[in-house]
């Protein structure tokens, strides 16, 4: 299936590896020219270098936190400057710490509410305008599966992230008439660095070994972890014309973990 993609411009945010890296490999593989983005410039420089090297397509690299305001702003506009457009923006990034909610501070909470939250609305309502100007767009936003299943120590993402599905589905309101669609997923257990981190004994990081990894699969209906790739996939889908009639929908994508009806 073509995905009519081709020099569409994307903006992907959490880019230098995992998910975020996949999004941006599979959308300048479909030939859209993508904005990577990501807070460590070494990582993100050589994670363009191997997307442009794999799939030929034209990717920038662009510095930034997302948790800044300013660095929200010239996202966008390093953005705009290379590329003349945005079509297409991925609302994607690292998680915050695991722990019991009543241990963090009021500084660990805003650092969340930052990194999670008003990064996405900064963004949004940075890009939306030139998504108009384009005739209509895609904003994807990514967090995660405990976020609809909530699990102990997982409070300041979930808390966080539902308010991100809550921003969506508003705004997928807001915007249907424009031909801007916005949806979000909620990947389940995804094979990158945070497996490690997530499942490590004690709350310590750890590489996943065969025992680890049995743990993981084992409340998983198809047995094994999902890959960046799998997240990547829907992404470009949901970014295409195809798309076209999905707005404000929710996707898990966990291999059958979530014990849901809806």
């Amino acid at each position: 299936m073509d995905l009519a993609l081709k020099d569409k411009v994307a903006i992907v945010g959490g880019a230098s590896r995992g998910i975020g890296y996949a999004i941006a490999r599979v959308l300048a593989g479909e030939g859209a020219r993508v904005a990577m983005v990501a807070r460590r410039e070494e990582l993100l420089r050589d994670a363009v270098k191997r997307v442009a090297s794999e799939t030929g397509g034209n990717a920038l690299a662009v510095p930034a936190d997302i948790r800044r305001a300013a660095d929200c702003t010239r996202i966008v506009e390093s953005t705009l400057a290379e590329f003349g457009r945005i079509d297409v923006l991925v609302n994607n990034d690292g998680a915050p710490p695991l722990g019991a909610l009543l241990d963090f501070d009021d500084a660990a909470w805003d650092k969340a509410v930052q990194q999670n939250l008003m990064s996405v609305v900064r963004l949004t309502r940075l890009a939306v305008p030139h998504l108009r100007a384009a005739g209509g767009g895609r904003i994807v936003n990514i967090t995660s599966l405990s976020t609809l299943q909530p699990l102990p120590r997982f409070g300041l993402s979930v808390a966080t992230w539902a308010g991100v599905i809550g921003y969506a589905k508003t705004l997928s309101l807001e915007l249907a008439a424009e031909r801007i669609t916005v949806n979000t997923i909620c990947p389940g257990r995804i094979a990158t660095g945070r497996l490690g981190a997530v499942f490590g004994a004690d709350g310590k990081p750890a590489e996943p070994d065969a025992k680890m990894l049995a743990e993981i699969v084992r409340e998983i209906p198809m047995s094994r972890v999902g890959t960046p790739d799998e997240i990547a996939g829907l992404v470009a889908f949901l970014a295409s014309p195809h798309a076209a009639y999905i707005t404000g929908s929710t996707f898990h994508v966990d291999g059958g973990r979530r014990a849901s009806l809806l």
